[in-house]
């Protein structure tokens, strides 16, 4: 038996007729929580880089840039690049939605690595450009989660990225929007990539010695990530407009997620080395 649940309205409320979404609300969210996290982390006495108030908004504009262009490039190039290049301006209409992670998580690290950069050349940080990114990029990776969560509830309010059909219980019906019973993925997501990752990250980073490693906590959270994800897009309806990749069921989510693991693998491996 599933459970049936009245569609919510994507629009959240409107201010003088303009319509405000909860897509948007997450977004907020995710960067005003991650904020002040970035303020405290890099406040703690044992912080491994420490920030000023105009850094940190330096770095906060940074990051925003780094997940919206990124991550909108990112699906534009991966997701559905024919449909983009017959119709151009739609790449910039971003509350039609359309915005993958990892392409937003390359932006913030090339973000993060301009920021580095800039703040090494003025001497407003000093250790390098390599410590001070992965520093920084170590505090994101205990962040991150949150504003995954926040992003995967906001996709089960729009019905977006819904899973398979199936029988389960626990299977979700949206009335007159979605006939067959499906996997509820996005709270699946929320659940794993959001809150436990969470979970994981924080106990990491305050209760082992993996923050002196700078980079390892980062290539930790890509490793997680990327087995949460895969496990997730099990229950995960493909893109329509991509389907699955192969014969036995591989979706792009997956392949993806398999790149970003190695990659996190990689550079936990450079980071030991090098803190060795």
């Amino acid at each position: 038996m599933a459970i049936m649940i009245n569609p919510i309205s994507p629009v959240a409320f409107s201010v003088f007729g303009l319509d405000i979404r909860w897509y948007a609300l997450a977004y907020v969210a995710a960067f005003v929580i991650g904020y002040f996290m970035l303020r405290a982390f890099t406040r703690r006495d044992d912080s491994q880089i420490k920030l000023d108030k105009k850094q940190l908004d330096d770095l906060l504009t940074a990051i925003i840039l780094g997940v919206i262009i990124g991550g909108r490039l990112g699906y534009v190039l991966l997701y559905n690049l024919p449909f983009f290049i017959a119709h151009p301006l739609e790449i910039f209409a971003v509350w039609h939605g359309g915005m993958s992670f990892h392409g937003g998580l390359v932006g913030v690290i090339v973000a993060v690595f301009l920021f580095a950069v800039s703040q090494n050349r003025r001497g407003a940080i000093s250790g390098g450009t390599y410590k001070t990114a992965f520093n920084i990029l170590d505090i994101l990776a205990v962040i991150t989660p949150i504003g995954l969560f926040f992003g995967r509830i906001a996709n089960f309010i729009n019905i977006e990225v819904m899973g398979r059909p199936t029988d389960v219980p626990w299977a979700v019906v949206f009335a007159g929007q979605t006939p067959l019973p499906r996997h509820p993925s996005p709270l699946y997501e929320a659940a794993t990539e959001g809150i436990l990752l969470f979970i994981i990250m924080y106990c990491l980073y305050r209760f082992t010695k993996l923050r002196k490693y700078p980079g390892a906590l980062g290539g930790v959270l890509a490793m997680l990530y990327a087995v949460f994800r895969i496990f997730c897009e099990q229950f995960r309806a493909p893109d329509v407009q991509i389907g699955f990749l192969t014969s036995w069921g591989l979706t792009m989510g997956q392949l993806l997620s398999a790149i970003m693991f190695i990659a996190g693998a990689v550079v936990c491996a450079v980071a030991f080395k090098r803190g060795k």
